[in-house]
């Protein structure tokens, strides 16, 4: 990912109703939900929630399609993979992260 897409990424997922829309979609897999179900389950009007899911899915975060009247969204794996990869690249000095060696230290509270 460059940074120009990491910032259309980062720019999309600034918005309450946008994060999480998205994190809804994460936890939903692969199936995705439709647009209706998302606006319900986050309080949103669906008009609102249709503007949102286009930006997500215009930032390349989201994918969607139709099902019957439905249109599906889910959320773009490889995408959010790419941004979490650009956004933890340089980690440690650029020290590659492996299972036996953790290289971002744990958050702290």
């Amino acid at each position: 990912m460059d940074a120009s897409a990491a910032i259309r990424a980062l720019g999309a997922l600034a918005q309450e109703h946008r994060l999480a829309a998205f994190r809804l979609l994460v936890q939903a897999g692969e199936e995705g939900l439709p647009a209706g179900a998302i606006a319900e389950k986050l309080g949103v009007v669906s008009s609102s929630m249709s503007f949102h899911l286009a930006a997500l899915a215009n930032a390349g975060l989201v994918t969607q399609r139709r099902q019957s009247r439905l249109i599906i969204y889910c959320a773009n794996y490889p995408a959010m993979n790419g941004l979490m990869g650009y956004l933890t690249e340089n980690c440690c000095g650029g020290v590659p992260c492996t299972d036996d060696v953790a290289c971002c230290p744990p958050a702290t509270a």
